[in-house]
């Protein structure tokens, strides 16, 4: 079956790499106009949207701090200027510092959080703004608007050396919970999806030459993940396929949530 978001407007946090980048292909490959979201990386962002475009696809790329109230404004007014509504926010911008626990600066923990959950509530939130002043249009969608949360396996398994992010992580679980709780009878989803061990630029160092045959212990499965795997779920929480989904994280790490390790009683 094949999923169609047509007539559906979708902004991609952190879009110019990685998931970010998979996801907004991905949406637009299912009808969807989208705006691109970068931060620093104008011309990879610019370069996704025109291969967007020239497949006959409507896409924007738009620069902009998830972690600043007012670039998240001009996102969200960047969408509905251009396509005129708003109807699926993927909140995927994130970064790493990594630090042993007593190694870690205050200002390591401050930028990891800043962006990976205030970033998220903040995007979250102007989507909200926007889905409740617009049209809902039932031969859309059958929800008001859809966000789809970008955390990680990180939000349940403990990381020793990455206590901010995991502890974002953790935060986006009960941040994306709390809201889906929140606005659920107003007819907008809220999901989430935690990805293990993908093949982006953020994990190169974990599946560099024989690290990716260590890292493969911690996936039942058997492989790496891509970052299609990671798209593919976004477009399916972000369609009507997904309708009586809420409030959920999806995990998608081969297994890797399950504790491996103790496969054979620990």
């Amino acid at each position: 079956m094949r999923i169609s978001l047509e007539g559906q407007v979708a902004l991609v946090t952190g879009a110019s790499s990685g998931l970010g980048y998979a996801c907004a292909e991905a949406l637009a490959a299912a009808g969807a106009a989208v705006t691109i979201n970068y931060h620093s990386h104008r011309e990879p962002a610019e370069s996704l949207a025109e291969k967007i475009r020239a497949h006959g696809g409507q896409a924007i790329a738009v620069a902009g701090d998830v972690s600043v109230e007012a670039d998240v404004d001009k996102l969200i007014a960047a969408a509905v200027s251009t396509f005129g509504r708003l109807d699926i926010l993927v909140a995927n911008s994130g970064l790493q510092k990594d630090a042993s626990f007593g190694d870690m600066t205050l200002a390591d923990w401050n930028s990891v959080i800043s962006v990976n959950l205030t970033g998220q509530l903040l995007c979250a939130r102007a989507a909200l703004r926007q889905f409740r002043q617009q049209q809902f249009k039932p031969e859309l969608s059958r929800a008001a608007g859809k966000i789809v949360h970008m955390s990680s396996v990180h939000q349940v398994i403990p990381w020793a050396g990455h206590v901010n992010y995991s502890a974002s992580k953790g935060g986006v679980d009960l941040l994306m919970r709390s809201i889906a709780q929140e606005i659920g009878e107003e007819r907008i989803r809220v999901n989430a999806v935690a990805p293990g061990a993908i093949k982006t630029a953020i994990n190169a160092d974990s599946i560099k030459g024989g690290a990716e045959e260590k890292l493969l212990e911690l996936v039942p499965y058997g492989r790496i993940g891509v970052p299609e795997d990671v798209a593919n779920a976004v477009v399916w929480l972000a369609s009507d396929l997904s309708d009586y989904v809420h409030g959920a994280t999806l995990f998608i790490d081969g297994g890797m949530s399950l504790y491996p390790g103790f496969r054979n009683n620990g």
